[in-house]
């Protein structure tokens, strides 16, 4: 009985670290669009991972709900904080800080 249990934890455990980083992978894509399509240069080419959660989608199934942190900046001199939101691995929102922008 207890080597069911273990290789239950493990077997979720493994689909959890794929999980996140197919999640990882899809907030990168969407991180770099949105500085492409904001003229933005994203910096560091990477994004991390800053919060989890269990939520509920559309439909009411529990998901996770997971966020991303990533760094651009307009000018070159600067770095602004972006965010990436997905909500069982589709992105839900995608943020650009725009608020020290100059012109």
């Amino acid at each position: 009985m207890t080597e069911i249990l273990v290789i239950i934890l493990l077997a979720m455990l493994l689909w959890f670290i794929a999980d996140s980083l197919k999640a990882r992978e899809l907030a990168h894509v969407a991180a770099r669009k949105a500085c492409e399509d904001a003229n933005v240069q994203f910096l560091d080419d990477t994004v991390s991972q800053t919060r989890v959660r269990l939520t509920r989608d559309h439909e009411g199934r529990v998901v996770l709900e997971r966020w991303f942190g990533f760094e651009f900046s307009p000018l070159g001199d600067d770095r602004q904080q972006g965010m990436v939101r997905l909500k069982s691995n589709r992105v839900q929102e995608v943020n650009l800080n725009r608020l020290w922008l100059v012109q």
